[in-house]
């Protein structure tokens, strides 16, 4: 397959091409600066500007465009480059393909778990509304932008979790703690994280391109986990203590709504649908992907 790709330089792009290219297919990057290999194709999403023959005749386009969500705290301007960095190349992506002959047959455009707002007690499935906050009026917004593709186009909207990886994501800045014994849970610990390794979030979009789903999916593995639960595993596999709670009252005052909305988050997801397709983790719990993360983290 031919198989478009923005944010292909990004953690979860960079495992994605990894894979599909592993698989015996082509993968188009969309790039913001002058092409410097063949497989690359210059794009301005910021000013609405992709050449739509990139587009023409391929099979699938998957979405990977956007600014680390807990990369800075959210000042004003850091929550318009949230906004813009997503909504500016999704609403590029959609036009073009209205403009083509032969529109790619899937779309399979990133959202992410934040949909469903903060706190929520229940378990969220595809059908729970959204949140409030700041993120989840932007997945709102995200994943309706990615509906404006033509009608012939499946558009698949991934609702992704947490994602473990000791090469970024969540782990990013808690893995260096944790290995040098000073890390802890967040809050209370008793919020679940929608979790999932960076391999099976890579396989479960691969598997989405060809999938007979449509809508939004909830991305993440099938065992429910909280905090506690979480960091005393990460802990342990790396044999190191984890007693340093964080208080939230501190995450709050360095981090502001990104600490309420990311790390003290309470989001019970169930990838049902994913499940009911017939996708098959490696790592559907802690179990099985703490020696992944290990063995990662030592490559």
């Amino acid at each position: 397959m031919r198989i478009v790709m923005s944010g292909a330089s990004g953690m979860i792009g960079t495992a994605l091409t990894t894979l599909l290219l592993a698989s015996g297919h082509d993968v188009v990057k969309l790039v913001r600066r002058p092409p410097r290999a063949p497989e690359e194709h210059s794009w301005d999403p910021s000013a609405g500007i992709l050449d739509e023959s990139v587009l023409d005749g391929a099979d699938a386009v998957v979405n990977l465009s956007g600014a680390g969500i807990g990369d800075r705290p959210w000042t004003r301007a850091r929550i318009k480059a949230l906004h813009d960095s997503r909504i500016l190349p999704t609403r590029t992506l959609a036009a073009a393909m209205g403009r083509v002959g032969r529109p790619p047959r899937a779309f399979i455009s990133q959202s992410a778990s934040g949909y469903y707002g903060a706190s929520r007690d229940q378990v969220l499935t595809e059908d729970s509304a959204p949140g409030t906050g700041v993120l989840a009026p932007l997945c709102v917004q995200w994943e309706a932008e990615a509906r404006k593709a033509p009608d012939s186009v499946r558009v698949v909207t991934p609702r992704t979790g947490v994602i473990l990886s000791p090469s970024g994501g969540a782990l990013g800045p808690l893995l260096p703690l944790l290995r040098a014994g000073l890390g802890g849970p967040f809050g209370n610990g008793r919020q679940y994280w929608p979790w999932i390794t960076l391999a099976d979030e890579a396989a479960a979009l691969a598997f989405l391109i060809t999938a007979e789903l449509e809508g939004p999916v909830n991305v993440c593995a099938p065992g429910l986990a909280d905090v506690n639960t979480i960091v005393s595993r990460l802990a342990g596999a790396f044999h190191r203590p984890a007693l340093l709670r964080v208080p939230g009252p501190a995450l709050r005052l360095v981090l502001g709504g990104l600490a309420d909305e990311l790390i003290l988050a309470n989001q019970a997801m169930d990838p049902g649908r994913l499940a009911g397709a017939g996708f098959q983790w490696k790592h559907p719990s802690l179990s099985e992907a703490m020696p992944w993360l290990v063995a990662e983290a030592k490559r």
